[in-house]
């Protein structure tokens, strides 16, 4: 990939990032229930992400192409009406209500700025997507074999976690609690965990160790590790486990202190035993 192709895609990334926020906003504005960002986020971020990598079908190995492809399409499309399912039931995002409440008469505003600056870390995102693609290597490779188990096997576990957490909150006498069985008794996050993992697919998909130089014969490709750092960073420190846990302490009280105690925050670790259940 020479500098110029990147630059057009990083534009073309960035632009079509901003526009799908545009219209999250918009949504946002006319139905007041902020959980549809996140709907619109995710299926934003699969098709763009599908349309770069699928940009790349004369440069590269189709096989890596349409696997790359189909994998960010397959992460959207599950997680994006597991997010459609949720957000019909519910007034309004607790994470984004509690930022609109201390805006006040700025929040049309404050909401604006947030949504953009979301399409912007989330660039980093779609570009490891679209690095994975252009990868000139025209090779199967056991690492691209890896990659997609990496990619499949977060799918999976952030969809079993989300569906533990669905039954969980159906199943009658659990009404007041938190979910801490199955893996939300391994991590108090598993859903994010494995949202985090998956973008590690597209690091390895894209890296290449082979030839002559330091990096390979694709050094861009080792930009492909900034989707998941940036994603760790956003779920660790930003948008996720931050506000959630705040929520969370507000409504449960020690309750939830006394799960934190005993459960790693964000990678599934076996419960701590110096502390009791609540």
């Amino acid at each position: 990939m020479s500098v110029p192709v990147f630059l057009i895609l990083l534009i073309a990334v960035a632009v079509c990032l901003s526009l799908v926020m545009i219209v999250a906003w918009r949504i946002e504005r006319r139905t007041g229930n902020a959980g549809w960002v996140d709907v619109c986020w995710t299926f934003g971020v699969g098709l763009v992400g599908a349309v770069a990598a699928l940009a790349a079908l004369s440069q590269g190995s189709l096989v890596r192409i349409l696997l790359v492809a189909g994998l960010i399409l397959l992460w959207s499309l599950r997680l994006g009406l597991h997010l459609v399912s949720r957000t019909k039931g519910i007034k309004d995002d607790p994470r984004y209500a509690r930022m609109k409440q201390e805006w006040g008469s700025d929040a049309a505003m404050g909401m604006f700025k947030l949504l953009q600056s979301q399409a912007l870390v989330s660039i980093p995102l779609v570009l490891s997507v679209a690095l994975a693609a252009w990868s000139p290597v025209t090779v199967f490779r056991p690492q691209d074999a890896l990659a997609l188990a990496v990619g499949l096997v977060a799918i999976v576990g952030e969809g079993l976690s989300d569906r533990q957490l669905r039954a969980f909150r159906a199943t009658s006498g659990n009404e007041g609690r938190f979910c801490d069985i199955g893996l939300w008794r391994w991590s108090r996050h598993p859903n994010y965990f494995f949202e985090w993992f998956g973008w590690l697919a597209y690091a390895l998909f894209a890296i290449d160790f082979t030839g002559g130089h330091p990096f390979g014969s694709y050094p861009w490709g080792w930009l492909a590790l900034s989707g998941a750092a940036c994603m760790y960073w956003l779920l660790n420190h930003v948008s996720g486990i931050p506000p959630l846990e705040q929520h969370m302490l507000e409504k449960y009280g020690e309750r939830f202190r006394a799960y934190c105690r005993r459960t790693s925050a964000f990678f599934p670790l076996p419960p701590s035993s110096s502390h009791s259940r609540s």
